[in-house]
């Protein structure tokens, strides 16, 4: 059975969350796969623990980032929603 959604979730809202738990996932899957490029790159110029521990950083530095852009993303004022009209209210002018 489908339940019906409140109409009074704010779509934002549910995009402000999805963002918040989307990075959740960047932080750990940024350093993982920082760690093996960097190892991987380092091993090929003969260097793969200084290549593991630079993905390392790069990996933090991508986490750090994205977590800056939603940080900003949740800090823009919010524009007040316009007042629905319903049937028994006159239309606006």
């Amino acid at each position: 059975m489908v339940r019906p959604r409140p109409s009074s979730v704010d779509p934002k809202e549910r995009a402000l969350w999805g963002d918040l738990i989307s990075l959740g996932m960047v932080f750990p899957i940024a350093i993982v796969l920082g760690y093996f490029t960097g190892r991987w790159l380092g091993g090929r110029f003969g260097h793969a623990y200084g290549g593991g521990l630079w993905g390392i950083a790069w990996g933090i530095a991508t986490g750090f980032y994205e977590l800056y852009k939603v940080t900003v993303r949740m800090s823009k004022p919010k524009s007040p929603m316009p007042p629905k009209e319903g049937p028994d209210e006159p239309p606006g002018p």
